[in-house]
């Protein structure tokens, strides 16, 4: 019965966001606001992420308070998206925003610390928990589009904040086990970067998380130099969500037989290997052929790194552990990706760009792999709960 609120969790936070994402910019034009404060609007928010997130998993790990970090992220959420729609000076929306980031941005990292806790002996089940998030994306984007078109943008933050509601009501159904009885380390990140093998997971996440955001961010721009129309953009993306349900699905499997590190490895060079293959492309159909493994590639990467994340984390550091490597792939690995390759794409174009971040990427694993290689191995400090 446990599964079900994680689950559920993701099902909810991912079907809200469809309702919020590919909107926001939208909203921003309607109201009038030029080039430069979009861009500030959303490239500001990675980088607090970045800082945010451990910061905040690091009171929740220190304090033992998880629920209370991850419902006031939900409920600042919450009065956040219910208030933008009726604003328009930029100065404050700005504010909001920053706001917004700083307290959602540990969000998802508590919620996997929950529910690698949840599971138990059963950790290896949480590629399956994940699926909610693959199912509520999709099934919501198939509807929410045409609902906005309906209604009026305003209609996407009503929803986000609908679908947010519930989940502030199944978090308080999370379980983050009993504080451990060795508290020295606990919400202290600086321990974690203390290591060096956690220092170079880190760097290898860095670099997926370039890989990653590069293709979130600049996919369609390279369709659109390619010859693409809008539609289909938007079948190469359905088709990228669908091939990620088997990945979820049978993680616990991938996760067993490459164990942890090994599939994060795995996965890492695959998100090379794509962004070469993108850039080896001529024609839209070609882009369609690497989609198809390409939603199979994020959905190994995070599951196995979300595992070795719980894996290594020192005794009192799980949520922090969880945060930071959430916020090294969705903070400085997105903010570099989107500054580097806005740079790219206008100099050398999308094939040139995606060239670039594959021989980075393939690059920078190698070096660090073999640092990581000629390294001593560091036992883990094992976790004491309180009885």
């Amino acid at each position: 019965m446990k599964k079900i609120w994680p689950f559920s969790f993701n099902i909810l936070y991912f079907a809200a966001f469809a309702f919020l994402l590919p909107f926001l910019v939208l909203f921003y034009q309607q109201i009038g606001f030029n080039g430069a404060q979009i861009g500030l609007l959303t490239g500001v928010p990675p980088l607090i992420t970045l800082f945010g997130g451990p910061f905040l998993a690091g009171v929740a790990d220190s304090m033992h308070r998880h629920k209370l970090i991850m419902s006031l992220g939900i409920v600042t959420a919450i009065v956040v998206m219910f208030l933008l729609p009726s604003l328009r000076v930029f100065g404050i929306i700005f504010l909001l925003i920053i706001i917004y980031n700083f307290f959602m941005s540990p969000v998802t990292s508590l919620a996997d610390s929950a529910t690698m806790s949840m599971l138990g002996t059963e950790r290896a089940m949480y590629g399956r928990i994940r699926l909610g998030g693959t199912i509520g994306w999709g099934l919501t984007s198939l509807f929410s589009g045409r609902l906005v078109q309906l209604h009026g943008l305003n209609f996407g933050f009503w929803a986000f904040c609908f679908f947010m509601l519930i989940n502030f009501f199944v978090i308080q159904k999370f379980a983050f086990g009993k504080p451990e009885a060795d508290t020295s380390n606990r919400g202290d990140f600086r321990v974690l970067l203390s290591d060096r093998r956690w220092v170079l997971f880190l760097a290898v996440a860095l670099l997926g998380g370039i890989g990653v955001f590069s293709v979130a961010a600049y996919l369609f721009p390279y369709m659109k130099e390619l010859g693409a129309s809008e539609t289909t953009m938007s079948i190469s993306l359905t088709v990228a969500t669908l091939s990620e349900l088997p990945v979820f699905f049978f993680g616990d499997r991938l996760v067993r037989r490459f164990k942890s590190h090994g599939l994060f490895i795995l996965a890492i060079t695959l998100i090379g290997v794509r962004s070469l293959a993108y850039a080896s492309v001529s024609v839209p159909w070609m882009v369609m052929i690497v989609q198809v493994f390409s939603g199979m590639i994020f959905p190994a990467m995070w599951l196995a790194g979300v595992s070795y994340a719980d894996e290594n984390a020192p005794a009192g550091l799980k949520a922090t552990a969880q945060s930071l490597y959430g916020a090294v792939i969705f903070g400085f690995g997105s903010a570099i990706s989107g500054f580097v390759g806005g740079l790219l794409l206008e100099s050398i174009g999308g094939r040139g760009m995606f060239l670039v971040f594959g021989i980075i990427i393939l690059v920078g694993l190698v070096l660090v792999e073999g640092i990581r290689r000629i390294l001593p191995d560091k036992e883990v400090p094992q976790s004491v709960q309180r009885t």
